[in-house]
């Protein structure tokens, strides 16, 4: 799926604002796993006064080692699939709920830019993971247009929109 708009900060904040009132009404808390956006999900969310409510953590994992140890990504899904893949972010989301006890994760994998890209998965594939706890994980393709930056803003927009939409379901 493919974004238009690159969302601005006051549309990310807008964004992180509306999670984290559904998060405080539901008495819930959250954990973000993330690669291409280097804790910019994080950012956003603790941005807000009070996050400590209902914000667990965030874990910036990039390197194949990272998502391992921190994640509980199986090396044998890295190597078949890659890091950037259905199986993997699924592994990441999955991992992030099961070992921070929050009530719901994001997880975020992708070729933000401006190398890195193959035929395969050029720059702007961006694979989201959503799980609440005691639910399946949910994954969804995007491929985002633009910069290194829009890519990233792009993805940091779509996962919070993912979240505050499984929160209201």
């Amino acid at each position: 799926m493919a974004v238009a708009a690159v969302p601005s900060d006051e549309t990310l904040n807008g964004q992180a604002q509306a999670v984290a009132e559904c998060l405080l009404a539901r008495g819930q808390t959250m954990v973000a796993a993330e690669s291409c956006t280097g804790g910019w999900i994080a950012k956003v969310l603790t941005d807000i006064p009070g996050s400590s409510n209902w914000f667990e953590c965030g874990v910036v994992a990039y390197s194949y080692e990272a998502k391992e140890s921190l994640l509980g990504v199986q090396p044998q899904t890295l190597e078949r699939t890659g890091a950037v893949s259905h199986e993997t972010v699924v592994e990441m989301v999955s991992g992030a709920l099961a070992r921070y006890g929050a009530s719901v994760a994001v997880a975020v994998t992708g070729v933000a830019g401006p190398s890195g890209g193959t035929p395969d998965k050029p720059v702007g594939t961006v694979w989201i993971g959503w799980k609440r706890r005691g639910g399946y994980a949910r994954a969804e393709l995007f491929h985002f247009d633009g910069d290194r930056e829009a890519v990233r803003r792009q993805t940091v927009g779509a996962a919070l929109d993912g979240v505050r939409r499984i929160l209201t379901s």
